[in-house]
């Protein structure tokens, strides 16, 4: 299995990846997807879009070192990653894991691993702007504690492909 890692500015088709990750294939029985999607407001408060800034070739390669984690432990069969880059308007997409195995637990598991690493650790830098008036004002995204606690629950990883039921 070669996994699929893109940054890119453009938006993508979440149903249309998860269809070219299944084509031609009756090993998968489980595919689970995310897509994250820009809000319109952060903490109550009404944004007009947000930007996310990266650091080119490092950030592939973090994500592929994660990916390649996930294949370690869990039994994926497929595992598709794409996460946008550049200014990105409320009701836009930003963020999208796929992950395919011949069970949904591992399925699971396995994305629900990678979004809170791309949350919490992936080299991308984020940050909110918002306009009232004539005024634009641009803030820099602060870590969530609750974040990072989601992500500290992979911290011991379970043994190599466990036993898992569909």
């Amino acid at each position: 299995m070669t996994p699929t890692i893109r940054l890119q500015k453009e938006a993508f088709d979440a149903a249309a990846e998860a269809a070219r990750m299944t084509r031609a294939r009756t090993d998968i029985g489980a595919v689970v997807s995310f897509a994250g999607v820009c809000r319109g407001d952060e903490n109550g408060e009404a944004i007009s879009a947000l930007t996310l800034e990266h650091y080119p070739g490092m950030a592939e390669t973090e994500i592929a070192r994660h990916v390649e984690e996930a294949i370690a432990r869990w039994p994926l069969l497929g595992v598709t990653v794409i996460h946008r880059y550049g200014r990105i308007a409320p009701g836009e997409p930003i963020v999208l894991v796929v992950t395919a195995s011949s069970h949904r637990q591992a399925a699971f598991a396995a994305a629900e691993f990678l979004m809170d690493y791309l949350k919490t650790r992936a080299p991308f830098w984020k940050q909110i702007e918002k306009t009232s008036g004539a005024a634009v004002e641009k803030t820099w995204v602060e870590a969530k504690s609750a974040d990072d606690a989601a992500a500290d629950r992979w911290a011991v990883p379970p043994r190599r492909h466990e036993k898992t039921s569909a």
